[in-house]
């Protein structure tokens, strides 16, 4: 409707006193003129109404409860920083070998890759084996030394000590902090005038 043609007085009848005493006496006679089938199927409906009008309330209710513990709950998250496992460089691997040989004369050590393989044909160099796996532990900077086999004894296939060990190295990325979900309007304001 255009404001052109808006009337209050027009509808200046429905705010006046006269309407509230027309409204009561409508109300009033609505049982003389409506059955009473209407009349319960009337209150039906207006509890009905009550009744989602209630559900709706406590719903809500409940959704902004579990809003906020959500988002009291992911400010408690740590912020963790990310561990990934690289093998190690083939260089830090060999040069190891080539100082191990020297050190330990009773064992066959051989690089390849980041794989250190530790042999001997007689179970007398176990004790340099105990030294040697120590030293490699502690061999290098962040590495992390994994087995792939050990063999010690009379089972072993052609050796009497053979063992391979995997050599990785421990990288430590930073960790990811998320921006919050919910920013205000001054918080924009600022970004956009930067």
């Amino acid at each position: 409707m255009a404001s052109k043609t808006f009337d209050i007085r027009r509808y200046g009848k429905y705010l006046s006193g006269q309407s509230a005493d027309d409204m009561n006496r409508f109300l009033e006679k609505l049982p003389q003129n409506a059955g009473n089938t209407v009349l319960i199927a009337a209150g039906i409906a207006w509890a009905a109404v009550a009744a989602l009008g209630l559900f709706s309330m406590l719903q809500t209710q409940q959704l902004t409860k579990l809003r906020g513990e959500l988002q009291s709950s992911e400010s408690l998250k740590p912020i963790v920083p990310t561990l990934t496992m690289t093998p190690a460089a083939a260089e830090e691997v060999t040069s190891f070998a080539e100082k191990a040989k020297t050190m330990y004369p009773g064992l066959t050590v051989t690089a390849n890759g980041n794989i250190l393989t530790i042999q001997s044909k007689d179970t007398s160099a176990y004790a340099q084996l105990r030294e040697i796996m120590g030293h490699v532990v502690s061999g290098g900077a962040g590495w992390k030394v994994g087995v792939n086999s050990f063999c010690v004894g009379r089972e072993c296939s052609s050796n009497a000590i053979d063992a391979s060990l995997r050599i990785e190295k421990v990288n430590i990325a930073a960790p990811v902090v998320e921006a919050p979900a919910e920013s205000s309007g001054a918080d924009e304001a600022s970004e956009s005038e930067s």
